[in-house]
């Protein structure tokens, strides 16, 4: 999947160099957004949301991708306005399949907000003793950004998987996952 967002923020650096052009598709993205902040609002479960998103976002797309090739053969390819429309155009496909799974977003800002931390720490992970303590590292920052989004208290969860995982069989670590994760009783 692509991200909406940064399809737009090239249409948005293109408001002055076709103001119109950049203006309209930007208006028509708010309206996938104002359906998104509606699920989000009303708690939808998954098939209702997929169901919203074809009956409402899907003829939205549509018509932004027929606008997009329509508009790709009348502007200069290295304007601004071109380079907007030659960004988006061969990924409308992957840009529009967060309306077939319910699960997904319109845009990644959530996960590259939750990364944020970890990106800015770049320099502390060159201290962690080798390129495996590097990966390891990773991964425990990966696993604890996931306890976040599960809403999982990380300190519960480490001290009860570290305790299992060594009578844990190899088919059963995924249940480990935070997500699928259970605390004992």
């Amino acid at each position: 999947m692509h991200c909406m967002a940064h399809a737009r923020r090239y249409f948005e650096k293109a408001l002055d160099n076709d103001q119109e052009r950049a203006e309209y598709f930007l208006k028509e993205v708010q309206k996938l957004y104002a359906i998104e902040r509606r699920i989000r609002e009303e708690n939808l479960p998954t098939p209702t949301i997929e169901q919203l998103r074809q009956q409402e976002a899907l003829p939205v797309l549509q018509s932004l991708k027929g606008w997009l090739v329509e508009n790709y053969s009348q502007v200069l390819p290295k304007s601004k306005i071109g380079k907007a429309i030659a960004y988006s155009l061969p990924r409308w496909d992957r840009l529009s399949l967060y309306i077939t799974d319910g699960r997904l977003q319109v845009d990644n800002n959530t996960i590259e907000n939750a990364m944020r931390p970890i990106a800015l720490g770049r320099k502390n992970f060159l201290f962690a003793g080798s390129n495996e303590g590097g990966k390891r590292l990773a991964l425990f920052y990966s696993l604890l950004e996931s306890c976040k989004k599960q809403q999982v208290n990380p300190w519960e969860y480490m001290k009860d998987i570290l305790e299992r995982m060594p009578t844990t069989k190899m088919n059963q670590l995924r249940g480990l996952l935070p997500d699928q994760w259970k605390p004992r009783l």
